[in-house]
Order: C-alpha cells, then sequence, then structure tokens
C-alpha cells in the first residue's frame, strides 16, 4: 500500500495535538489549584486567625470599659489607685493580641489597620497612667473627669475601629469565599470542556480511521477479485494449453507412432523366417513403439481428458482411477451416493482436477497403501472427497502449491475446499461446489 496515503502522520499529529492539549489543561489545571491554595492560605485562614485577634482584641477593650465604669460608679471600697493591678493583666493581653493582630492582619497600615490600634491603645495606656498618677497624688475628681472625658470616648473609639475591622474582615472572607466558588466552577467548566474535547477528538478519529479501513477493505477486495479473475483466466489458459498440447500429442504424436508400430508390423510379417535375429529385433522396436504410444496417450489423457467431454464428470473418474492404481500401486475405492446428473463443463474440469491433485498428494505424501474416492450428489450442490489412511495434515506441510491451486480452483467455481485428519488416522480433503 502507498505509503503517502497511510494514516500514520495523520494519526501522530492527532496524537501529539491530544498530548498538547492535555498538557495545556494540566498546566491551567495546577495553576488554578495553587491560585486556590493561595487563596486559602493568604486571605481565608489568614482572616481567620486575625478575625480570632480582634475578637480577643474587642473582649479586652469591652472589659476595660467595665473596669473604667466600676471605677466611676464607686460601687467597690477601693480607690482609684487600686485598680491599676487588674487594668496591667488587661494591657499585657491585650498587648499581646495587638502583636498577633498586627502580624496576621490584611489591612496593616490603612487608616483602621493594626498600626492605628497600636498607637491608640499606647495613647490610651498614657492617659490612664496620668490617671492613677493624678489618684496618687490626691486628686480624684480631677482623674475621674478624666476617666468619664477622655478614656471612655477613647475605648469606644478603639471598640468600634474593631468592630469595623472585624466587618472588613466578614466581607474580605465573603469575597474569598465566592472566588473559591469561581475557581470551583471554571474547574468543572474546564473539566466539562476537555472531556467535550476529548470525545470530539475520539469521535474523529473513530470515524477516520473506520473511512480508512473501509477504503483499505474495498481496495483489499477489489485486488482479491482482480487476483481472482487472474487466477481465472491462467486456469483457463492453463487448461487451453493442455488442451491444445493433449490433442498435438493424440492426432499427431499418437498417429504417428501408430503408423510406425503398423509398418514396423508389416516388415516384420516380410522378414523371411530364416533371419531370426531380424525379425526379433524389429518385433522389440514395435514394442517399443507401441509402449512410447500407450505413454504418449497417458500424457494427453492427463493433460486433457477427452472422455470428460465424451462420458462425463463419472466417466473420467472411472477411467482415471483405474490407470492411477496401475501407475502408482495404491488400492483406490469408489463410492458414489445420489442420483447422477450432468455437470457444468467448469465445474466438472475442476472437480477432476482436484480430484487428480487430491490423488497426487496421498501418493507423494500420506505414505497411505489406500485411498477412498467418495462422490455424493447432493440437492444443489456436489461433494467430492478423498481419504487416506496415511500420515494426516498433521505431519506434512499444508501450503504446496497443489493445495493453494485446489482452493483456487474451488473458489472459481464458488465452492470450498477442506482438509482436514481423518477420523481413524489419515486425512480428507473435501471439495463442495453448487450445482
Amino acid at each position: 500500500m502507498d505509503r503517502g496515503r497511510t494514516p500514520t502522520f495523520r494519526l501522530l499529529a492527532g496524537l501529539a495535538v491530544t498530548l498538547s492539549a492535555v498538557a495545556v489543561y494540566s498546566a491551567y489545571t495546577v495553576w488554578q489549584l495553587r491560585t486556590l491554595e493561595t487563596l486559602q492560605a493568604a486571605t481565608i485562614d489568614r482572616n481567620r486567625v486575625d478575625s480570632l485577634a480582634l475578637l480577643r482584641i474587642q473582649n479586652n477593650l469591652n472589659s476595660v470599659a467595665l473596669t473604667l465604669r466600676d471605677m466611676l460608679d464607686h460601687t467597690e471600697p477601693y480607690p482609684l489607685a487600686a485598680w491599676r493591678a487588674p487594668l496591667a493583666r488587661i494591657r499585657t493581653d491585650l498587648a499581646d493580641a495587638l502583636e498577633r493582630e498586627a502580624k496576621y492582619s490584611p489591612s496593616t497600615g490603612s487608616a483602621e489597620g493594626g498600626s492605628y490600634l497600636s498607637t491608640n491603645v499606647n495613647q490610651f495606656w498614657d492617659a490612664l497612667d496620668r490617671v492613677f498618677a493624678l489618684a496618687e497624688s490626691g486628686e480624684t475628681e480631677k482623674a475621674g473627669d478624666t476617666i468619664r472625658l477622655s478614656l471612655q470616648a477613647r475605648q469606644q473609639a478603639l471598640t468600634t475601629a474593631v468592630a469595623r475591622l472585624l466587618v472588613q474582615n466578614n466581607e474580605s472572607e465573603q469575597h474569598a469565599a465566592e472566588d473559591t466558588r469561581a475557581i470551583y466552577r471554571r474547574a468543572e467548566r474546564n473539566v466539562y470542556i476537555f472531556l467535550a474535547a476529548v470525545l470530539i477528538v475520539v469521535v474523529l478519529t473513530s470515524i477516520y480511521l473506520l473511512d480508512y479501513n473501509r477504503r483499505m477493505f474495498d481496495r483489499v477486495e477489489s485486488l482479491s477479485l482482480r487476483r481472482s479473475e487472474l487466477a481465472q483466466q491462467l486456469i483457463s489458459m492453463q487448461e487451453n494449453t493442455f488442451s491444445a498440447i493433449a490433442r498435438e500429442l493424440h492426432d499427431d504424436f499418437g498417429q504417428i507412432l501408430t503408423a510406425i508400430g503398423a509398418m514396423l508390423a508389416r516388415v516384420e510379417r516380410r522378414t523371411p523366417a530364416e533371419a531370426g535375429a531380424d525379425k526379433a529385433d524389429l518385433r522389440e522396436i514395435r514394442e517399443v513403439a507401441q509402449a512410447t504410444l500407450e505413454k504418449v496417450r497417458s500424457l494427453s489423457h492427463a493433460l486433457h481428458p477427452v472422455v470428460l467431454d465424451d462420458a462425463g464428470f463419472e466417466g473420467a473418474v472411472a477411467a482415471y482411477l483405474p490407470a492411477f492404481q496401475k501407475q502408482t500401486g495404491i488400492s483406490v475405492t469408489y463410492e458414489k451416493n445420489g442420483t447422477s446428473r450432468e455437470l457444468d463443463r467448469g465445474v466438472a474440469i475442476h472437480l477432476y482436477r482436484v480430484l487428480q491433485e487430491a490423488l497426487n498428494n496421498v501418493a507423494r505424501h500420506s505414505k497411505s497403501a489406500s485411498a477412498r474416492v467418495r462422490l455424493n450428489y447432493l440437492p444443489g450442490t456436489v461433494i467430492l472427497e478423498v481419504e487416506d489412511r496415511g500420515i494426516g495434515f498433521g505431519k506434512r506441510e499444508g501450503k504446496g502449491m497443489g493445495l493453494i491451486s485446489m482452493r483456487e480452483r474451488a473458489g472459481l467455481v464458488n465452492g470450498r475446499v477442506e482438509l482436514m485428519d481423518a477420523e481413524g488416522g489419515g486425512a480428507l480433503m473435501r471439495m463442495t461446489v453448487p450445482s
């Protein structure tokens, strides 16, 4: 087959395109996964940690507010300076919370970010230190006014700022969740697109291969038909050649040898009895001529059995089998079943040639001393079987030219040849042809 028409290049190109698409899709998917991982690590997880820190700050600020309220209400029998220790503990925890919030805050550097909180908290504690200084110096009333007018306002401002940061974090988490869902939707859409593309590629490749195989099988079928036609022509030419040679041998050489035999017989009769040696030589020459005539007639019959045209297939078989037994020494048993009918000349000649080839194979290869020929007439078909009791097909070459010729001849008349081992040992050739 022409190399330029093979699908190898197209299939390799399709494979390269498919692998490239898979590589691009895989790279894009990996990029999306890394984007999702970054989004979760840099935004969602960071916001959660920052929100926890802000809640901790908010709780501390609420504790400060409650403490300031208790300091102003004078419900406890303690001086203002006595509240320094509880506020110191709150201050320590608040400082730690502010440090963690500044580390994880996504809004560091903004007006209400970690820097703003840290600055204002420091200012708040400085003002509170001044309040305790006033209280310790005996200016309790002035210290209370400072708490009421300044510190509570600062505490409320800080609480409001923390609340706003918590709202911002919640909004940021919502946006991150939306981005995550969008990434998942894109990944899902890409999977569907990729599967659809792969399905399209598979379908197109399958259609191309089916079309290519169809065209290839059509071409093989065309070549097979041409081969069959050529085989038929060759066999027809062979039969015509054999027929012409057989006629030449029978008509020309046969008549010449017959005439030579007759002339030798006349010469022998005219030879005096006293010339015994010459008479014996003439008799020997006449016997040689007669033997040669018989060989020529046998060869003529092998090339083209004239009896096939005169007596039909069964007559040709009846004439051929005794000659085969005489030449090879193999005993042949002939059986016929069914009602005899006249066969088409083409079917008859091919059946006869297959019979010859099968019996020749028995003589050359089977190592059998006997053979059986069966001819079965069935409605619409004729079956010819040749069976021996030799070594069987399993131990001999089954691809010789003779066996190929048998199959070709069967195919020319829409028949078939089966070669198998016979039951009980030996080989069986069965040819079935329509009739």
